[in-house]
């Protein structure tokens, strides 16, 4: 009986095919593919699959916000793009300062965070731009303080205004362009910006309103503190030359004194003085004790990772752009909308005093503080230090080689022929260059240095306002 039913039992052969089977298995398609089950992956494939499908889940949800996030404060200010101009109006334009991040080659990250971020708001809105970026540390500082000069210099009458060279119709005045200056404002990207930005502001308000020419007066310093001076040559006895006296006024007639020593005139030449005056009357020269309003400052948080220590800080940023999307519209959106409050600071002598100790100085002068401990040693004054002796190390045997070479004491070699080595001209205006680079970076770093307080005057409080989050009303 048992038989029988074994023998009666259908065959996989005998078993009826799905048309769309039977097509399939006249392709070439081993029979044996049909008869497979689906059953889970095993243990090493799902935690490849889930970890996998978790982070590119991950990456397309942080995209799509930060498309949300920039379309809905695009859309909040598209209204203020579409109002019409006069024929003689001209958009409102903001100044974006971007300063060179410590210890970073890339001088222009800064402005690359504010194009990403903050400039798509501004184009929303119609809103023009002017980015100033710093090639070093400290060229910021110097651009702000030499502008403000020039402002003062030309409100003391003491230069003229700037005009085209070419006489334009509907040319704006000096007040007009001061005016938009006003209404537009100053975009300061990270804390570092901000501290070469005060920096500038203070020298400008109170170091004297006279053009200096720092590489001249660096030039007559170099030239003087004997780098480039001859060799001594042996001294030889005036009085004795081959064992025989020289001859002397008190060894000669008067006659062959006329003679042999005519008279000698003073030079009329001056000498150049190395000492910097003043063409600047002392009653004009003297720091104002008030200063005007200056254009309302708009404070962009950004922090520079770089390292390998701040890969995981990388790696986190790159998943998270929504924050930094979020961040520079919120910072763009209350530019656009104008509301303003006054820069907030320590007033009293003990919150000052205090400030002092902790490191902090209260308000807006600790914006994006703990951003300063991630350029905590990207630059040591050592580095420099080192730079600076290897190259004058090396100075003696290039300026012999240059001075010989140019009086032909000797001939060059094969080398010399195919690379000539530098003249002494050459090697004086590569010690400049590279004295101006250390310099600079020594400055440009003692004021933006962990550490170091942010410049303030007494004369900022009433000259300085901030942009800050709209209001719910004002919003709506």
């Amino acid at each position: 009986m048992s038989s029988q039913n074994v023998d009666s039992a259908p065959k996989p052969s005998q078993v009826q095919k799905s048309g769309v089977r039977a097509a399939f298995e006249y392709t070439g398609i081993p029979p044996s593919w049909f008869d497979k089950r689906p059953k889970l992956p095993s243990r090493n494939w799902l935690i490849f699959l889930s970890v996998t499908t978790s982070i590119v889940a991950y990456y397309v949800y942080d995209r799509r916000e930060c498309r949300r996030i920039r379309a809905d404060y695009s859309s909040r200010v598209e209204h203020l793009a579409k109002e019409p101009l006069g024929t003689t109006d001209l958009p409102r334009k903001v100044i974006v300062y971007g300063a060179k991040w410590p210890g970073d080659e890339d001088h222009d990250k800064s402005l690359k965070f504010f194009r990403k971020y903050v400039k798509p708001i501004f184009v929303a809105a119609a809103v023009d731009y002017e980015m100033i970026s710093g090639r070093r540390s400290g060229d910021l500082a110097n651009r702000i303080a030499d502008e403000i000069k020039t402002r003062r210099r030309i409100d003391a009458g003491v230069e003229p205004p700037s005009h085209s060279p070419v006489p334009l119709p509907n040319q704006p005045t000096l007040e007009q362009k001061r005016k938009r200056e006003l209404e537009g404002g100053i975009v300061l990207v990270g804390r570092h910006t901000l501290k070469e930005f005060m920096s500038g502001l203070k020298r400008g308000w109170t170091e004297s309103m006279d053009r200096v020419d720092r590489e001249d007066m660096l030039a007559q310093e170099l030239a003087s503190d004997g780098r480039f001076d001859e060799p001594e040559e042996p001294v030889i006895d005036p009085e004795v030359v081959d064992g025989e006296p020289l001859p002397t006024r008190s060894r000669l007639l008067p006659s062959q004194n006329a003679v042999l020593f005519p008279l000698q005139m003073p030079s009329s030449s001056p000498t150049k003085s190395t000492q910097y005056t003043s063409n600047i009357p002392a009653h004009l020269d003297t720091p104002p004790s008030t200063i005007p309003t200056l254009p309302t400052l708009l404070l962009v948080p950004f922090t520079n990772y770089i390292g390998f220590r701040q890969v995981p800080n990388m790696l986190w940023g790159f998943f998270n752009e929504r924050h930094k999307v979020r961040a520079g519209s919120e910072a763009a959106y209350s530019l656009i909308m104008s509301h303003v409050r006054p820069f907030a600071a320590a007033n009293t002598a003990s919150e000052i005093q205090e400030s002092q100790l902790d490191g902090r100085q209260g308000g807006d002068l600790d914006f994006e503080l703990p951003a300063e401990s991630y350029y905590d040693g990207a630059y040591t004054p050592s580095e420099t230090e080192k730079a600076r002796k290897t190259y004058y190390d090396a100075l003696p045997a290039k300026l012999a080689t240059a001075r010989a070479l140019a009086r032909g004491t000797r001939a060059p070699t094969k080398e010399e022929d195919s690379h000539p080595p530098p003249t002494e001209v050459e090697l004086r205006a590569e010690r400049l260059k590279k004295e101006m680079r250390w310099r600079g970076d020594e400055a440009g770093w003692e004021t933006v240095k962990p550490g170091q307080l942010v410049q303030w005057d007494e004369r900022f409080a009433d000259a300085l306002q901030v942009f800050d989050e709209p209001r719910a009303d004002d919003v709506g």
